[in-house]
């Protein structure tokens, strides 16, 4: 539990000492490493080395930008800096400690980060700032750099692809865990007693990845979420990358030499995983007749998704595709004629069942949310449908068609 006295004089008697320093040690295994390296919550990181200045000791992520100023504004448009966005922060406000601890393990790791929360939500009645090298708001500020990058104070990262001749903050210890997609598995991989729906583990990403060809060919997690080291993590809420991650192929339906409609077949051949991984996100797949005046008719409608009640205690069902899969879906219309055409249009909602969830909490609840829960609520609600687009998959003009 984090309240009282106890949680944060624990916290200082860490700040005061420090954990483990692999620079020291000989080079480990990817588990190894990775299992010190996502100790939770991460240690605190202590007192900084008396040669490092203020900036060497940040663990702020504008710092780190000050020096790394591309993966810095990478971060700032990705979803790993929005995960203590209003989605979240309204439930804190209403969660008990133990359940927030829960939640941070992904969405603000570092034990400075649960000490901030702490304070906040008046889980303990020390009100002491936290050390200069830590803002007062890093709490809110999602899966920062130094969650993935920084323990007591030594820097940690992929093998440099050139030389490094700088020596800021004593330089950085190399291990190919960052290229490996176990690295990733930390927050996109429940163990094997995690939350379960019908069976199957409500996060199994890695798990996925595993019976692809993607990682028999050695393809991981970063291979396609950060390419050439990019700190983007494109997924399902990028149009590109999820249109990537598909191919569809479309074929007439015919009778006597005449076209009577469509079929469109829909393959996951992009995505190491099943599309979509998640329940969260809802993907509804529309074959469509296009004619010459643009007018469209519906031929076929069809969901791609992990579906469950708003408990999550009930699967209604799954229809994802998973890697090499193929879904398929047919219609016919006996007005169609040349010119014209067929087209598979994509409508992708990221986080439908968040905004299933948080519509019928507020409807049941609003009279008797505090002010800040209530402001938060609702900007989370619209944050989760300016998330929705659509984009026209695949489209094939209609040959001659004989009346």
């Amino acid at each position: 539990m984090l309240k009282g006295v106890g949680f944060i004089a624990l916290l200082l008697a860490v700040l005061a000492g420090g954990w483990w320093f692999m620079a020291e040690q000989a080079p480990v295994a990817v588990d190894d490493f990775l299992e010190q390296h996502w100790a939770y919550p991460i240690p605190a990181q202590g007192q900084p080395p008396a040669e490092f200045s203020a900036l060497e000791a940040s663990v702020a992520p504008a710092d780190c930008g000050s020096c790394h100023a591309e993966q810095f504004q990478q971060w700032r448009g990705s979803l790993h800096s929005h995960t203590m966005g209003p989605g979240i922060l309204w439930q804190l406000q209403i969660a008990d400690p133990k359940t927030a601890q829960s939640c941070l393990r992904c969405h603000a790791p570092m034990t400075e980060q649960l000490a901030l929360l702490s304070q906040q939500r008046g889980w303990s009645k020390l009100t002491m700032p936290p050390p200069e090298y830590i803002p007062p708001d890093l709490h809110q500020q999602g899966l920062v750099c130094a969650a993935c990058h920084v323990r007591a104070h030594t820097r940690f990262g992929p093998k440099a692809r050139v030389p490094v001749t700088e020596s800021a903050h004593g330089g950085f210890v190399e291990h190919d865990a960052f290229a490996d997609s176990r690295f990733c598995a930390n927050c996109h991989q429940f163990a094997e007693d995690g939350p379960r729906l019908n069976g199957k583990l409500r996060e199994d990403t890695y798990s996925q990845w595993r019976a692809t060809r993607f990682a028999d060919e050695g393809r991981h997690c970063q291979s396609c979420h950060m390419p050439e080291r990019k700190h983007q993590w494109r997924g399902i809420h990028d149009p590109a990358m999820t249109a990537s991650a598909l191919t569809v192929e479309i074929t007439w339906l015919q009778e006597e030499g005449n076209i009577v409609g469509a079929t469109a077949a829909v393959t996951n051949t992009g995505a190491g995983h099943d599309f979509p991984t998640y329940m969260v996100p809802e993907v509804v797949l529309h074959l469509e007749y296009v004619n010459a005046a643009g007018e469209v008719t519906g031929l076929a409608r069809d969901v791609i998704a992990w579906k469950a009640n708003l408990a999550l205690t009930e699967e209604l069902f799954d229809t994802r595709l998973a890697a090499g899969r193929t879904r398929t879906l047919s219609g016919r219309h006996d007005g169609m004629v040349q010119p014209g055409s067929i087209r598979l249009r994509i409508q992708v909602a990221p986080r439908q069942q968040y905004r299933l969830t948080f519509e019928s909490y507020l409807a049941s609840n609003r009279r008797s949310l505090k002010p800040v829960v209530l402001d938060l609520l609702q900007q989370a609600i619209a944050e989760t449908r300016a998330t929705e687009y659509e984009f026209i998959a695949a489209e094939r003009a209609l040959p001659g068609v004989a009346n």
